[in-house]
C-alpha cells in the first residue's frame, strides 16, 4: 500500500517487467548527469545514461546495472523505460571485462573509422556491469 514516504516505481524492458514495487527513493544516471527520486518529486522525463541503478526499498537497498532508456517521473511514481537493466546475479563478469577490454582497446587505437560514441558507450555499460557486482 503506498504512503507518502513511498512511490511506486515501474521498470520495464522489451522482455518483461523487471521492477514493480513502492520504493522510498531510486537513483541512476541520466544525460545530465546522476538524479535521486523522492516521493513528491516535480514531474520531469529524462534520458538514461548507463550506469547504476540505485533502489531504497524499505530496510534494503538493491542495485542493477541499467544500460539505456527514459525516464518518466511524476511526484506518485516512476516509470523507466529500459533497454537492458540487470541484476548482479544476471550478469556475466568474465564476459563484463572481456566487453571492457575491447572497448578500452578501440579507444585507444582508434582509426578514422571508430566510432568513438559507440565505443564510449560499450564502455560505460561494460564498466556498470562490473560495478554492480562489487
Amino acid at each position: 500500500m503506498a504512503d507518502k514516504n513511498t512511490f511506486l516505481l515501474r521498470i520495464i524492458t522489451p522482455d518483461r517487467v523487471f521492477y514493480e514495487n513502492q520504493v522510498e527513493m531510486v537513483e541512476f544516471n541520466t544525460t545530465e548527469g546522476e538524479i535521486g527520486v523522492l516521493p513528491g518529486h516535480i514531474p520531469l522525463t529524462v534520458i538514461i545514461k548507463p550506469g547504476i541503478l540505485n533502489i531504497t526499498e524499505g530496510e534494503e537497498d538493491k542495485e542493477a546495472a541499467l544500460h539505456a532508456g527514459f525516464a518518466e517521473i511524476l511526484p506518485d511514481r516512476v516509470t523507466i523505460l529500459a533497454e537492458i537493466i540487470e541484476w548482479p546475479d544476471e550478469i556475466d563478469e568474465e564476459r563484463a571485462v572481456a566487453a571492457r577490454n575491447r572497448a578500452e582497446e578501440r579507444l585507444r587505437s582508434r582509426t578514422p573509422e571508430t566510432d568513438i560514441a559507440r565505443a564510449e558507450t560499450a564502455l560505460q555499460r561494460a564498466m556498470a556491469r562490473i560495478q554492480v557486482l562489487k
